[in-house]
């Protein structure tokens, strides 16, 4: 199998449990749940997505012919050294291309490998860490991992009905819109109404990070 990736670079994870590690980003492109297109963003079930995932032209990117060729370039991108090597698998959505040949490839270059994943296809259960995002108006059916990340606020999804999954953490990040400081608020306030919800910011933006 042939894999799109939009994007590949070194960086610290900036948000959830992970925050502050090193870690190969390998944003792949497409998703399930918009196109990428503004044009159809108002019609997307997710309409409030903030990353650029269309096509293979961002640095690091392009089409790995195999899964060798993939986990080859995130070694390359981690550079000296072997110890605690960590990849975050990202998009769009990853599920529509990580697979058991590239999970082993990257297995094999001593990886952690980490899935940030919208939950509507299950994910392969070679992944060490499995952080989905629900969003509302679609069907997650991966309702187990180890990092739930509920972008907040979003109408139509009810932390209550969601707080049976089983999850070891339950995160709740302030969307990033134009209405950023309300948001803040809104999340502050759920996380100190439900105690089961810790607040997560995007640190990276913050500290100007990719």
């Amino acid at each position: 199998m042939s894999y799109a990736v939009k994007e590949m670079f070194l960086t610290l994870q900036g948000e959830g449990v992970n925050a502050g590690a090193r870690a190969v980003f390998v944003r792949f492109a497409g998703c399930n749940l918009w196109s990428g297109r503004e044009q159809d963003r108002a019609d997307a079930i997710c309409t409030f997505c903030d990353t650029d995932f269309v096509g293979t032209d961002g640095a690091g990117g392009g089409k790995f012919a195999d899964a060798d060729a993939l986990a080859e370039a995130a070694e390359t991108h981690w550079g000296e050294g072997s110890e605690r090597r960590f990849v975050v698998l990202t998009g769009g959505e990853p599920m529509l291309q990580a697979d058991g040949a590239l999970i082993d490839a990257l297995h094999a270059r001593g990886f952690r490998i980490a899935i940030e994943s919208n939950g509507t296809l299950p994910v392969h259960p070679g992944i060490d860490w499995v952080c989905i995002s629900p969003k509302a108006g679609s069907r997650v059916v991966q309702r187990t991992g180890d990092e739930l990340k509920l972008v907040w606020p979003q109408p139509g999804v009810e932390p209550e009905a969601i707080e049976g999954w089983d999850f070891a953490h339950f995160l709740i990040q302030p969307m990033d819109s134009a209405d950023a400081e309300a948001n803040l608020q809104a999340a502050l306030a759920l996380a100190m109404a439900r105690p089961r919800w810790r607040l997560s910011l995007q640190a990276h933006k913050l500290l100007g990070l990719r």
